[in-house]
């Protein structure tokens, strides 16, 4: 039954309040009753749009934007809309010409969809058009943190590491309390390996300002290397809960499927130990001649090169990083798969050098050149 006394701007009014609670079928539930009472209303039209682009569903999400359009061509948050839309579907080409009328009508000086249109653009990838969004935002409000930290991350990932820090830096002097943008500079700093202002940036934020395993496990990592704290110090604890907080449940699937494909790897194993002890008079006779240890040449993603054996050159990567020697090869190899884990999502296994390594590259941390 229709809600009685309730203008237009009311239903639009309320509906948001639902989608800001994340209540996107009750908010979704609430303009449709209005629709059948306001018809014309743009904003209730509006609001459906994103509304369903919550839920995924693009398609109907799109013809929404689009009513909305017909009933106002102008309306700059029914184009933002359909520009994200667009770009769900692919039709990228579309999203930028929808994105750039909103300038074209002359609402550059609306930081906050200024904003949205550029993270819309930096979730697909699109750096150069999501940076120029981020610095229109900035040049209406130099003084705005967020919208120069966003800046700083289209930085990066377009490859451009120093002025990233310079934005970041920036950003936080504004704003000491942004978090997310101190985890970045942090994690930017660490891959640079300038360790101790990794240290100082990670050290400056609480468990709660994080939301992924990453930043944790390297500010254990610089914690215990740089200030020679032990494993069981109790101010590392409210770290470790956090990183329990963040891990996923184990999926009783993918438990099996692991061990399975172990279960697979250990009958190849033996199957290969046994074709190997039918030749090994052949392979007795070849080893007679001993040969020296194949080499191989792998690059880091900090760019350092790497050559020797498997062995020789995970020992390397080992004592190259932040806790040098300090800890032993398999306990490098664990802590790096953690990581890489938290980067990629990818399992890297860790019984060897070499398995070691080329699941590392496979997962993107690092090039292996011979």
């Amino acid at each position: 039954m229709p809600s009685q006394f309730l203008s237009s701007e009311e239903y639009d009014e309320r509906a948001h309040q639902l989608y800001n609670e994340g209540s996107y079928d009750e908010a979704l539930a609430l303009l449709r009753e209005g629709l059948g009472l306001y018809p014309n209303a743009v904003e209730l039209h509006v609001g459906v749009g994103y509304a369903r682009l919550a839920r995924d569903e693009f398609a109907w999400a799109r013809r929404a934007f689009e009513e909305a359009l017909v009933l106002d061509p102008e309306h700059e948050d029914g184009l933002a809309g359909l520009g994200e839309v667009l770009l769900k579907l692919g039709q990228t080409a579309a999203a930028v010409r929808s994105f750039r009328r909103i300038l074209e009508l002359g609402y550059s000086d609306d930081v906050e969809l200024m904003l949205q249109v550029g993270r819309a653009l930096f979730r697909e990838g699109l750096m150069e058009d999501a940076k120029e969004y981020f610095e229109i935002a900035v040049q209406q409000t130099p003084e705005n943190a967020e919208a120069i930290a966003m800046v700083g991350y289209a930085q990066h990932r377009l490859g451009d590491e120093p002025a990233a820090v310079e934005t970041l830096r920036k950003a936080l002097q504004f704003d000491p309390e942004h978090s997310e943008a101190r985890i970045y500079l942090g994690n930017i700093l660490y891959d640079q390996g300038e360790y101790e202002g990794a240290l100082y940036q990670l050290d400056r934020t609480k468990p709660e300002d994080h939301w992924d395993e990453l930043g944790i496990w390297r500010l254990l990592e610089l914690k215990k290397s740089h200030l020679r704290m032990k494993d069981d110090d109790p101010s590392l604890r409210i770290w470790e809960e956090r990183l329990t907080e963040l891990a996923p449940s184990p999926d009783p699937l993918d438990e099996l499927l692991s061990d399975i494909e172990q279960r697979a790897a250990d009958r190849e194993q033996r199957e290969a130990r046994s074709q190997l002890e039918l030749f090994g008079a052949l392979l007795s006779d070849l080893s007679e001649q001993k040969q020296a240890p194949e080499r191989h040449r792998v690059v880091g993603r900090d760019g350092r090169q790497y050559e020797g054996s498997w062995e020789q050159i995970v020992a390397a990567m080992r004592d190259a990083g932040p806790a040098g020697g300090t800890r032993t090869v398999e306990e490098f190899m664990q802590s790096e798969a953690r990581r890489g884990f938290s980067i990629t999502g990818m399992l890297i296994p860790t019984r060897d050098a070499e398995s070691f390594l080329r699941a590392s590259a496979d997962a993107g941390l690092l090039r292996i050149l011979h």
